[in-house]
Order: structure tokens, then sequence, then C-alpha cells
């Protein structure tokens, strides 16, 4: 199914849930037991990264299309410009069609492990909004997701402005939805929806949601991202930080009390970064009443 179909029937908010492409077998072993259980929940659609710098691209691959051919999920695909061509990204796409999958995550992507700015390869694309384009002028059957950034990209020097032009950019090539960094602070993401709003991006723009597990894990991954660790997120997990059933319980209270603000301020829906873990994300949903019934 299209994410274009997803958002046209949504009787309710969306639930989606992200995942990334394990490095081991045990590891891809754990991912297919979190695929089942979040099933009970019915997300919309789960979407699979691309590992750092584009490193997992054949895992990520290998994960959608067996997404897509072995569960009744409706899987998403991240793309990303990191050491690709026009031609290699063709290609990809060419097997994704032909495989079924009908929705991509197009990003810039992240640096290639040790280096720390993106690099254009020849024959490339600088922007996402540029992948987006490709995509819809010459793959024109994906629906297409784009990533945005309401605390601001770290690498903007013109911060949430910058995001703001690149996701009125983003829409105007193509993209049929938006889902965000990550962010604790909601009133950060009020700011930044409206002035979209103001700037004539009208497609859904859905916060991204992680329900912290492991504080000390977060605060490294915020760092590299821009996310924004608040005081009062600070002050309530550090504490905790050497329980680690403390430590769970207390950011599934935090990412329910989150979540119910959003949707009662008008979130579309929740896109929840799950760290391929299960349990934190169904608590949230069956606490908010989200959690469709198990098939």
């Amino acid at each position: 199914m299209k994410l274009t179909e997803i958002l046209a029937d949504a009787a309710g908010p969306l639930i989606s849930c992200e995942f990334f492409p394990p490095k081991t077998d045990k590891g891809e072993a754990n991912l297919w037991q979190c695929l089942q259980e979040l099933a009970t929940i019915r997300p919309d659609y789960v979407s699979v990264t691309y590992g750092a710098g584009g490193s997992s691209q054949d895992r990520t691959k290998r994960i959608v299309i067996r997404i897509r051919h072995e569960t009744e999920l409706t899987p998403v695909a991240h793309l990303t410009c990191v050491g690709a061509t026009r031609e290699d990204l063709a290609a990809l796409l060419e097997e994704y069609r032909e495989a079924g999958i009908a929705n991509i995550l197009a990003l810039r992507g992240d640096p290639p492990e040790g280096t720390d700015r993106f690099k254009m390869v020849k024959g490339g694309f600088a922007y996402a909004s540029d992948l987006v384009r490709f995509i819809r002028e010459q793959h024109g059957n994906f629906s297409i997701a784009v990533a945005t950034y309401p605390e601001g990209h770290p690498e903007s020097p013109g911060g949430v402005e910058d995001d703001i032009r690149f996701l009125k950019l983003k829409q105007d090539n193509g993209a049929c939805v938006a889902i965000t960094q990550y962010f604790f602070d909601n009133e950060a993401f009020y700011r930044f929806r409206d002035r979209a709003v103001a700037a004539g991006v009208n497609i859904p723009i859905v916060p991204g949601i992680v329900p912290i597990t492991n504080y000390t894990q977060i605060v490294s991954f915020s760092a590299k991202c821009g996310a924004i660790i608040p005081d009062w997120l600070h002050t309530r997990m550090q504490p905790l930080v050497d329980d680690a059933e403390a430590t769970k319980q207390a950011g599934i209270d935090i990412a329910a009390e989150q979540c119910a603000d959003l949707l009662a301020h008008g979130a579309p829906g929740l896109h929840f970064i799950t760290l391929n873990k299960s349990e934190a994300t169904i608590a949230v949903c069956r606490r908010l009443g989200i959690a469709k019934e198990s098939i």
C-alpha cells in the first residue's frame, strides 16, 4: 500500500515504527522477533534505515523486501545520496519496484563513518530535495516521505529557517509526508509546524518519538544528530542511569506523556524510533489507546 493511500484512508492517528538493519545474524533474528511483536499493534507502516553513511544498504534492501513478501506490514525503504550515482539509485529503485516496494524515505544521508562532512559523489546528488525530484520524475510509481528537523539540522547554518525552506522544497518536488527527527520539547515542534504551515507546507508532519530505554545511549545519539536534551529530562532521567528497569519505565511514562500532548495538539500520527526493541513502543501505544487489535 502506498503512503498516499495510507494517509488518505487514515481514520485515526498514524502509527509507524523505524528499525535499523543489524550487522549480525543474531541481531537480525532479534529484529524479526521485534517485528512480530510490533505487528500486534498493527502499525500503518514500518521503515528500515540505511545505517551510518549508507553502510547497510544491502541488508536494508533484503530486510525491506522480506517484510514485503513475508509479513502483512507495509515497508518503507530509506534511500540516501551517500556514495551513490544517479545510475546506482535508479538500479536500486528498479529492484524495489520489481519487489513490490511502493514507498521510499528519501534522505541526503549522514557522512560515512570516519568523516565529518557529507560529500557528493560525481554523478550523484547533494541534497535530499534533488533525490525527491529524481524519484518523482524518473520513478513516479513511489510514494515519497522525507525527513525534517524541528530543532534545526546540525549542519544548517540558518537553523530552523533553513529546515522549513528545505521542507517546502521537498514538498514541491514530490514528497507526500514528512517525518521529524526525534525531540523531547513539544513546544519546539509546535513552533516549527506553525512556521512551516505559514511558509506553505501542507503535507503531514509526523513527529518522531524515541521512548528512552537507555539514557546514556540517547544522550550520545542526541549529541550527534542535534536533538536537544531539555534540563527537565536530564533531571528526571540521570538519577536512574544505573537502574535499567526504572529507566525503561520512566522512558515509557515520558513518551506517553509527550505523545498524548502531541495528539491533543493535532499531530497526524507518531513515528516511533524503536532501536529494534518493541516493549516500550507497544506500552506507549496501548496506554494511549491507539494500538490496533491484533490480526
